[in-house]
């Protein structure tokens, strides 16, 4: 009978702390067995001169450590964080239907980057990984900006927008990287670094 080559974690108790449930969907699809970690309220802030594409690893890192306070020796904790980086601006989650709005006008017409970290916790170890996709938006008319925003209300998804939604079908001309990553969690990185635990 063919195994799982991740057997190498059947001793852990595995944790994803997030309730995304696109990162739910991602983590099923390698075939481990895991939990939904209960929540922990942290900090999301992070230096203001802090170069772009260390935000999520670092972010992911944080989130990391508020679970090792609290970590059992038989658990992996898995924590991550996405943001998006247009014109070397970070956009996280929009506070609102116009902030909403506002990005995906920004990102209209533009290429612009995804960057997920992804944090992987034991007693022992922990390691800490990024994948970032280049994502080329065609230009978006106010209208389907607006049917999206309406429709899809994408407050919870950094950049305003879900690759795997109408917007991504209708919107999006190439990309350039994990397509799973800008869903929000870069697998192959994440299986691969799992493998050597």
């Amino acid at each position: 009978m063919a195994t799982n080559p991740l057997n190498n974690l059947n001793r852990y108790d595995i944790l994803l702390a997030s309730h995304s449930p696109r990162r739910r969907e991602l983590l099923q699809m390698i075939g481990i067995d895991f939990s939904i970690a209960a929540t922990i309220d942290v900090d999301e802030s992070y230096p203001d001169d802090m170069p772009a594409h260390d935000v999520a690893p670092f972010l992911s890192d944080k989130k990391a450590e508020a679970y090792r306070a609290v970590m059992l020796p038989d658990q992996l904790i898995i924590t991550a964080d996405t943001v998006v980086i247009n014109k070397g601006t970070v956009l996280g989650k929009p506070h609102s239907e116009e902030n909403a709005h506002e990005m995906l006008r920004e990102l209209s017409g533009h290429t612009h980057e995804v960057v997920t970290g992804v944090t992987i916790s034991t007693i022992k170890k922990h390691v800490t990984l990024s994948a970032c996709t280049k994502v080329e938006f065609a230009d978006l008319t106010s209208d389907e900006i607006d049917f999206y925003v309406t429709r899809y209300r994408p407050l919870d998804k950094a950049g305003a927008y879900g690759i795997q939604e109408w917007i991504g079908a209708i919107g999006i001309k190439n990309i350039e990287g994990s397509y799973y990553n800008v869903m929000g969690l870069p697998v192959h990185r994440l299986y691969t670094e799992l493998l050597k635990f």
